[in-house]
């Protein structure tokens, strides 16, 4: 993704555009764009105190009546030409700047131009107080200098409009210039705080998937290993069991373990995918017409579950609803053969639409610990259980009845 933070062109922008003053990350001094308009404001400003100067010598000045000695006039000179100098720090100081030459505004008149500019470069780049403050000031300036040096072609009142529109007309030129660039700053801010949110919208979604894979392969690999170490178990406590009972029990181990490289296969190939950036095809998902294979296989594995289902219309159970009771009961299976191996487990699937589907699965509380001794567990399983459950918008209990044995029991909402 394109940052928006690096203009494509960012010797085009003021400085300001280029790296906004409260981004925390160095802003050049000087753009090329700035660089070509300050040499053409001390160009302008230079010219204009030479025409000034010339101007007030003349034996019959045109712009304003001139000071009484020559000398003032040189020195009026050099005052404008100093301002010119002082306009390569505008940008940095433009506040103070103007506050020291707003005195020279009384009687300069060379000094006119690069004046005007200390002027616009506080509006742009202070607040709208400060350059209505400015400007009001600049207005009683005005009336004393109107005064001070008339203007021998106008009457005087006619001189101080003219000034006082001059004044309004840059006080609006620079308010819209920094409205424009507030503008362009607020819009840069919003696209990078919507880039910034798509993102983390994007990783919470990655992080959401690889939660649920995750979840999913705990409880595909726990039924596919508890089984594995069931069957090995048997054999290891009956070496001198039949031929036909040792071969059928490498034949299931054997099957077990292809289903569990299958299955691990498949969660690894979607997590390449999305690192990858592409979008493979998630295997099928099991539901509740596949909980009569769930049990086969426990049975195969020397299991003893009793199922009782009296779910109307099975044919209609959403595809998530199913999925989840099917978790269930892997996920309860697998901590029966965990924790409590040769204890029978009893399987209850009961409900329907609009009263919602009940799983329960319950065996004894195992006595001592088994010859073989517990399979580890992640602790995680109940965890994950939990959490679909929560998702689905339904209800999980586990832990010891009243009776005395485990029972592990969620109800899950069916719409009507």
């Amino acid at each position: 993704m394109t940052s928006l933070a690096v203009p494509e062109h960012p010797w085009l922008l003021p400085g300001e555009l280029v790296v906004p003053a409260d981004s925390g990350r160095p802003r050049p001094r000087r753009t090329t764009r700035d660089w070509i308009v300050d040499s053409l404001a001390f160009l302008v400003s230079v010219v204009w105190v030479l025409f000034a100067t010339a101007d007030a010598l003349s034996p019959d000045p045109a712009m304003a009546t001139p000071l009484p000695h020559d000398w003032m006039t040189g020195a009026d000179a050099v005052i404008g030409l100093v301002c010119c100098g002082l306009l390569w720090w505008r940008r940095r100081w433009p506040l103070g700047l103007m506050v020291a030459t707003t005195p020279l505004t009384l009687f300069s008149m060379a000094a006119a131009i690069p004046l005007l500019i200390f002027y616009f470069t506080v509006v742009v780049h202070r607040r709208t107080a400060v350059a209505v403050a400015v400007t009001g000031v600049g207005l009683v300036t005005n009336l004393v200098f109107s005064w001070a040096r008339p203007d021998p072609s106008m009457p005087y009142w006619a001189t101080v409009s003219w000034g006082v529109v001059l004044s309004f007309a840059v006080l609006a030129w620079g308010m819209f210039v920094r409205a424009r660039r507030q503008l362009i700053v607020s819009l840069r801010e919003r696209a990078e705080r919507a880039e910034a949110e798509q993102q983390l919208r994007v990783t919470q979604a990655r992080h959401l998937e690889r939660t649920r894979i995750a979840r999913e392969m705990h409880d595909v690999l726990a039924h596919r290993i508890s089984l594995l170490s069931l069957h090995a178990g048997a054999l290891e406590f009956r070496p001198d069991a039949p031929a036909d009972e040792v071969a059928r029990a490498a034949g299931v181990i054997r099957g077990s373990a292809h289903a569990a490289l299958q299955d691990l296969r498949e969660v690894i190939g979607v997590l390449r995918a999305e690192d990858d950036g592409g979008d493979a095809p998630e295997p099928p998902q099991p539901t509740l017409a596949d909980l009569p294979a769930l049990i086969a296989e426990s049975r195969s594995a020397g299991v003893r579950v009793n199922v009782s289902d009296s779910v109307a219309s099975p044919g209609e159970v959403p595809a998530a609803l199913g999925r989840a009771a099917y978790r269930i009961v892997q996920e309860g299976l697998t901590n029966a053969r965990k924790h409590a191996a040769g204890a029978a487990v009893t399987v209850d699937v009961a409900g329907g639409p609009g009263n919602g589907l009940t799983v329960a699965i319950g065996n004894r509380w195992p006595v001592g610990a088994p010859a073989g001794g517990t399979l580890p567990g992640a602790g995680t399983g109940l965890v994950g259980i939990s959490e679909r459950v929560t998702l689905a918008g339904g209800r999980l209990a586990y832990g010891r009845d009243d009776s005395g044995d485990f029972r592990l029991a969620a109800w899950l909402p069916w719409p009507a």
